[in-house]
């Protein structure tokens, strides 16, 4: 029978500033130990919205793939990426492909979508040198920390996400959709409520308009639920914004996110965003053969600045239904 391993188990360490740590004690299998320890692992993450395993032994992408499986309840394929990834198996992904020295910024996966992952879950087979945490950050305290006004026009407006796919930048039709035939992305985009406009040279553009705040599909409390401020251009370097828009013009950048009335979001907004998703950020530095699953809905995560050859496997399970999380806006397309 799986282990309980009940909160008050030794070797669950709960510090300030850090995700909780769970002790795995070296076992000489990752596979079984995840297996024994599935149920308690995921509790876990149900009491805190996030937990680190460490002490497993790191194995190679078959091994830490069926790890990851193991955990999870249901792989989901991802749809509507920002990045490149590479897929190993079902469900299982290296990290989003983005420089080493740029930050991603605090975010919940696939924000955007209409069903998205609940939990997701990183395996670290090789840590970097320096840097490169997966840092987290609590969505409800988050919610709670905005600016009351600020808080209540994206509730009440929600947000909206512009992206445009062509074939030297960013995501393209095939990572994003599954496919570059315009059949089939069309379609994909009317079943997902995404607006979309083919370009004279053959490139796309999209827009969704998605609540900000949903409510937790288990616990039913309020959450800072989008990726507003990681997708928006004032995230950006200021070098590399200035070259996109330089030479894709200010419409014309890969991705872009607006008030829910298409708006444009201030870059002191963008700002005061970042700077509350840092005030409220926990953090641990990697080390070879970590594991950790984070609450999607509870819980945004970030990917630091690195040195170093760095390589963390990702895998999206727990499909949750936005419909089924209270949205504060409709979803509809044009």
């Amino acid at each position: 029978m799986p282990s309980s391993l009940p909160l008050s188990t030794p070797g669950v360490d709960l510090e300030p500033g850090k995700p909780p740590i769970l002790r795995a004690g070296h076992p000489d299998a990752a596979e079984s130990w995840a297996a024994e320890h599935r149920d308690g692992v995921r509790a876990l993450v149900a009491e805190h919205g996030s937990v680190l395993v460490r002490g497993l032994p790191p194995g190679d992408h078959a091994e830490t793939a069926a790890v990851l499986r193991r955990l999870a309840a249901g792989p989901m394929t991802e749809r509507e990426a920002f990045a490149p990834r590479q897929s190993y198996s079902d469900g299982v992904y290296s990290s989003s492909k983005w420089p080493p020295h740029q930050p991603m910024c605090m975010h919940h996966e696939l924000s955007y979508t209409l069903e998205f992952p609940g939990l997701i879950l990183f395996a670290c087979r090789a840590a970097p040198a320096v840097g490169g945490a997966t840092a987290l950050a609590d969505a409800p305290t988050v919610l709670g920390a905005l600016p009351a006004g600020l808080a209540e026009r994206f509730m009440s407006q929600g947000w909206l996400l512009v992206r445009n796919y062509n074939e030297e930048i960013g995501a393209s039709l095939a990572d994003a959709f599954g496919s570059d035939d315009r059949d089939a992305v069309e379609s994909y985009c009317r079943a997902a409520a995404i607006d979309f406009e083919w370009q004279p040279d053959g490139g796309l553009r999209t827009w969704q308009r998605r609540s900000a705040v949903v409510r937790h599909p288990v616990s039913g409390r309020r959450c800072w639920f989008n990726q507003i401020a990681f997708l928006n251009e004032w995230t950006l370097a200021p070098e590399i914004r200035e070259y996109l828009v330089d030479v894709y013009g200010a419409d014309g950048l890969p991705f872009n996110t607006r008030y829910g009335d298409g708006t444009p979001i201030g870059e002191d907004t963008v700002r005061l965003l970042n700077e509350v998703y840092q005030a409220h950020t926990v953090r641990e530095p990697w080390q070879d053969g970590d594991l950790m699953l984070v609450d999607n809905v509870r819980t945004a995560h970030s990917r630091e600045p690195y040195e170093g050859p760095r390589e963390v496997l990702v895998a999206m399970s727990d499909a949750v239904r936005l419909a089924d999380c209270s949205p504060t806006v409709e979803v509809t397309a044009r």
